[in-house]
């Protein structure tokens, strides 16, 4: 009866697995920060005409202008479904259009009105709050194409007003103190993560010893037993399980700490793909040193190797990735009290992938966006916080990518695509 549970369980989860693996999360920060500005584009654009055409008058005003907006804005709704290439190429766009071109030839057309150099203003502050070089770029072309636009329709004398050129080092201004705002928040990020890793080396030494301590008393007393007066047998059973307990709860500590040295190191070292690495190999000596609770704890993982694949990476990092996608499904398992692990190696696809699947308590849709954040852990005070997101760090250093797909109290499974392996590597011989 147990094996014919499995099997239904194994073909369920394939099922499952072939019905989800074309869907791909993109709710990092950049698909979030598109939404987020698609919904208020698609609602302000045409709030704003209405505002400037009947409440307070503008000089200038163009309802065609606005419409183009409100449509990229409305795409934009739909981030989510877009690859990387595609969201890449509507940011572009978008941002191009709405801020910089949009703004700059109202502002422009509107004679550099108080209205529109306070909206040009804010429009800056917006754009410059995407990524530093995308935003220049943006602003760059937008801003260009603007001036352009307004030459064409025979109103360039407004270009040398002084209350637009007054608005340059506004501009500059602005741009510089984004750009230096940006860099403090990731020096602060980054001291921060040295600090954690710190402060992790420093625990995990300082554990070593008394771990090492009770693992010799305990190994010293199996010696003693043989020879020690015969108690009862019952007494005697007892004090072997307890002995047992007591060398599984050492062994399991002395692997924590491995594995808080290694995300330790990971934080300050290089993450660029250094080594061939086979993931099967991988994933095999990861599952022979993880110190499972238990037989049934570790029947509950089952690995399917559909195709091996080899990857540019670093065999430290793949530990790290590894044990903490194996510790964090084990967890669910266990938060949940149900559920299975399986982990799915499948090299035959163009882009070669790893699975992690477990069908435990799942992630809801609120928490889904924040899990590969810095710092963030669920339920609250369930770790550092760091574990995730380091690993989406050391993936997207190797030109590789990890994302979860997951139903709240159902299951959780999470994607990792590497690119195909390229055969010459700095320090590769």
């Amino acid at each position: 009866m147990g094996q014919g549970l499995h099997e239904r369980w194994k073909r369920g989860q394939q099922r499952l697995v072939q019905s989800l693996l074309h869907y791909h999360s993109r709710d990092d920060h950049a698909t979030a920060r598109v939404l987020l500005l698609a919904g208020i584009g698609t609602v302000c654009m045409p709030l704003y005409y209405v505002f400037w055409q009947y409440f307070f008058p503008q000089h200038y005003e163009n309802a065609p202008l606005r419409l183009i907006g409100v449509v990229l804005c409305v795409i934009g709704l739909f981030a989510r479904g877009f690859s990387k290439y595609w969201l890449d190429v509507y940011l572009f766009v978008a941002l191009s259009y709405i801020f910089p071109f949009f703004f700059t030839f109202m502002f422009l057309m509107n004679d550099a009105s108080g209205v529109w150099s306070e909206s040009l203003l804010v429009g800056v502050i917006v754009l410059f709050h995407f990524d530093t070089s995308l935003a220049l770029r943006t602003y760059l072309t937008g801003t260009a194409l603007a001036c352009a636009a307004v030459a064409l329709l025979g109103q360039g004398d407004v270009l040398l007003h002084p209350g637009t050129l007054q608005q340059l080092p506004i501009h500059l201004f602005m741009i510089a103190a984004l750009s230096v705002a940006k860099v403090s928040r990731n020096v602060l990020a980054q001291e921060k993560l040295a600090g954690l890793g710190a402060g992790l080396a420093t625990v995990a030494h300082e554990l070593r010893t008394p771990l090492a301590s009770v693992d010799a008393n305990v190994r010293g007393l199996f010696r003693l037993l043989p020879g020690a007066p015969a108690p009862a047998k019952t007494d005697q059973l007892a004090l072997l399980d307890a002995l047992s307990r007591i060398q599984f709860e050492v062994r399991h500590m002395n692997h924590m700490i491995d594995l808080f040295l290694l995300s330790a190191t990971a934080v300050k070292r290089n993450l660029a793909p250094t080594e061939r690495v086979s993931m099967e190999a991988m994933v095999s000596s990861v599952l022979r040193r993880y110190p499972f609770t238990s037989q049934a704890q570790q029947r509950s993982v089952a690995l399917e190797v559909r195709a091996n694949f080899e990857f540019s990476g670093q065999s430290e990092l793949s530990v790290v990735i590894l044990l903490n996608l194996l510790r964090n499904a084990l967890k669910a398992v266990a938060r949940a009290g149900k559920g299975r692990v399986r982990i799915i190696i499948d090299g035959a696809r163009g882009n070669p992938r790893l699975l992690f699947i477990d069908t435990a308590c799942g992630v809801a849709p609120r928490n889904l966006p924040l899990i590969f954040r810095r710092f963030y852990s669920f339920p609250p005070h369930n770790g550092t916080g760091i574990g995730l997101a380091l690993c989406k760090e050391i993936m997207e250093a190797w030109q590789a990518s990890i994302h979860c797909v997951s139903r709240e109290s159902a299951y959780a499974i999470f994607v990792l695509e590497f690119p195909k392996y390229r055969p010459s590597l700095p320090g590769e011989l």
